[in-house]
């Protein structure tokens, strides 16, 4: 299996699924794991992971000094695993050379991520669907946008919950804020919709509900210069990077989680901020897709509809109650969906069954 982040140190709900799956798979009598990551994310004396350095330059070229260390466990594999366009050339030489089954799972499109998808991911992504022998989407709602997109048909399987443990630790308090508080975490780009929700807080009929940004990207200083023009400057704290460790009480402090993404394949930071017992405001993501029609107040994507949203969530009352996805149940469906590869069967109809 081919990763970039594991936890604590990741950079996306990709890394935790591969983190996730990895330790699920360490005590598993049937399903041995080799996992390659870049040397910088790869934990120390776990076995059968492989930290590669990959030196200072971009992506593609990072990337392309993994393959070589990827191709030579590749060699004594039933099946090879990888994840959205990063996969490719590792994979597709591996594939080439092994002739073993190349599986990629899509957390997300480059079509997700951006307003205007890079040409470059464009063309890799339509290259890992034409060239893989089984795709896997973390949602239906991803599912629908590759056969769209790149006429690529997808099984499905969704992310487990992450479970997060808040302590006593009252962020809210360490802010100064005194009436209710909003938690927003995650990358500062077009993906997440950060303007909206900030344009949202203009909108809200009340004035002492605080704003809190977590999180950087190339938009952080273009979204402060936005809190200012919108008039909400003074009700938004952007607090920057939120190491993962301080994450559950940031949930916990919070009246409600918003996520109002323009695009959010799963939504791991939804499932998060609901283990924390905060109720949550979120535009479509492929987690509703497992989660009780009632559970999260949805929203569209634009700031008046979350800022009734908003209204809302802060108005209900009682706990929000769900069942939790297990990370043993998605092991389960992959563990289920590799025998049916390697036994030549219809890996979507072992799902279903």
């Amino acid at each position: 299996m081919l990763g970039w982040g594991f936890p604590p140190n990741v950079t996306g709900g990709l890394d935790t699924a591969v983190g996730e799956l990895y330790e699920q798979f360490t005590s598993d009598e049937e399903v041995t794991v080799e996992l390659v990551l870049p040397a910088e994310y790869a934990p120390a004396d776990r076995p059968g992971i492989h930290g590669v350095e990959t030196g200072d330059g971009d992506i593609v070229t990072r990337i392309g000094q993994l393959s070589e260390t990827f191709v030579d466990h590749a060699a004594d594999a039933d099946l090879i695993h990888t994840h959205d366009w990063f996969g490719y050339n590792p994979g597709s030489r591996a594939q080439s050379e092994h002739g073993v089954p190349w599986v990629t799972t899509f957390h997300s499109l480059s079509s997700d991520r951006n307003a205007e998808p890079p040409d470059r991911e464009r063309r890799t992504e339509r290259r890992v669907v034409n060239r893989s022998d089984h795709l896997i989407a973390v949602s239906d709602y991803t599912a629908r946008k590759l056969r769209r997109e790149y006429e690529g048909e997808a099984a499905v399987i969704h992310n487990g919950f992450p479970r997060v443990e808040p302590s006593d630790r009252d962020v809210k308090a360490e802010l100064g804020i005194d009436g209710p508080m909003l938690f927003f975490v995650g990358r500062h780009t077009d993906q997440k919709g950060i303007e909206y929700l900030l344009y949202a807080l203009s909108e809200l009929r009340r004035d002492d509900v605080t704003l809190v940004v977590g999180g950087t990207g190339h938009l952080t200083a273009q979204l402060r210069k936005f809190a200012e023009l919108a008039g909400v400057a003074d009700r938004t704290e952007f607090v920057g990077f939120v190491p993962e460790a301080e994450l559950p009480d940031y949930y916990a402090s919070a009246d409600l989680f918003v996520s109002p993404s323009r695009s959010e394949p799963f939504g791991i930071t939804v499932v998060e901020a609901l283990s924390a017992g905060t109720r949550v405001v979120s535009t479509e993501c492929g987690a509703a897709e497992v989660l009780p029609d009632d559970c999260l107040i949805s929203v569209d994507r634009d700031s008046t509809s979350i800022a009734a949203g908003i209204e809302r969530g802060l108005a209900a009352e009682g706990p929000v109650e769900y069942e939790e996805r297990g990370w043993e149940a998605v092991a389960d469906d992959h563990r289920a969906f590799y025998e049916a590869v390697l036994d030549e069967e219809d890996p979507h109809a072992a799902l279903e069954g």
